[in-house]
């Protein structure tokens, strides 16, 4: 699930299905800046995965997909 969470937060909580991409787009539009805390998040879809990788929020925290840690978190640590 992703929510908006304290000004300029994000939240990635338990699973992010495919319906999530969309909507954390939205959210990302509409406060660029936003850092997203992943580190509840324990299944992303790879949708949600493309939207992170196009726009590059900050992220805080480790992700808990295995797969998202592997091989997103590092490039968007190397992002900017």
């Amino acid at each position: 699930m992703i929510m908006r969470g304290d000004a300029g937060e994000i939240l990635l909580q338990g699973q992010c299905p495919v319906e999530e991409a969309e909507t954390l787009l939205g959210l990302l539009l509409a406060e660029p800046g936003a850092v997203v805390d992943w580190s509840g998040c324990t299944k992303a879809h790879t949708a949600v995965a493309q939207v992170l990788l196009a726009l590059r929020p900050p992220v805080r925290g480790t992700c808990r997909d295995v797969f998202m840690a592997r091989w997103i978190a590092p490039s968007l640590a190397t992002a900017g």
